[in-house]
């Protein structure tokens, strides 16, 4: 945990956020465009607007990809590769609940062990704190891996809210980056934000959100930056510095109707 440096995390109760962006028709948008984060680039009459946070996912993120982290939990849940982990566990009766999130969690503190950080995280991480943008996390992942990610290779950065598995619905529903954007009093919902994932369920809940969306692309989801919900892919997280230095475009999906 990051007592010293970071708020108090919160451990967010089940509940459910309904808002228009809710339900926001997810392809046929016109590019999503923010103002350079670099002011000597910005010219006199820019309507564009201003980037004021981002929220990042974490496994496969933040840090590199532990995909057979699924295969494991699936198996000890006793399910097949096409059924959702979280929406298995959640149909379960409450003993059964508790009883499977303690089979996953358990694989999920044996791999933290060997988490290894995603190449640009700190240069990244380093840029946003000097332009003052506010940064979140939105994952699937339960806290303890989380903190220890954190801990590890970013002791010194603030990430507030974190959103983790105790919030309900998870990823693909947009309502955990609305909560991280009602937190920062973002009147206009997840809109001035970015989500920065590596699933389509980050892309898709950005969306969702009325957030930018970034991919960052691996050989595994490559698909993905044709993906209706991914404005922009790429690939390592420094990348992204010059892409907010100069100003950021994403691809353009046509008008919205």
């Amino acid at each position: 945990m990051h007592r010293a440096t970071q708020p108090s995390r919160q451990l967010y109760r089940p509940f459910s956020i309904t808002s228009r962006r809710a339900s926001r028709k997810v392809g046929s948008m016109a590019p999503r465009r923010f103002a350079p984060l670099d002011p000597a680039k910005r010219k006199e009459g820019d309507e564009r607007p201003v980037l004021k946070g981002v929220v990042f996912d974490v496994d496969g993120t933040l840090c590199l990809p532990q995909n057979y982290m699924f295969a494991e939990m699936r198996a000890a849940l006793g399910i097949t590769k096409e059924t959702d982990i979280l929406d298995h566990i959640y149909s379960l009766a409450p003993a059964e609940q508790d009883e499977a999130q303690m089979k996953i969690r358990a694989i999920e503190r044996t791999a933290m062990a060997s988490q290894r950080p995603q190449a640009g995280l700190v240069q990244l991480m380093d840029y946003l704190d000097s332009r003052a943008i506010k940064k979140g996390i939105c994952t699937r992942n339960f806290d303890a891996p989380v903190d220890h990610l954190l801990t590890t290779f970013l002791p010194k950065h603030i990430f507030h809210p974190v959103v983790t598995r105790e919030f309900r619905p998870p990823k693909p529903d947009p309502a955990g980056i609305l909560h991280i954007a009602k937190t920062w009093m973002h009147e206009d919902g997840g809109e001035s934000l970015i989500m920065v994932g590596d699933s389509a369920d980050d892309m898709v809940a950005g969306r969702r959100a009325g957030a930018a969306t970034v991919l960052l692309e691996s050989d595994a989801n490559r698909h993905l930056k044709e993906h209706e919900c991914t404005d922009m892919a790429v690939g390592q997280l420094d990348e992204l510095i010059e892409v907010l230095e100069e100003g950021f475009k994403g691809k353009d999906f046509g008008e919205e109707t």
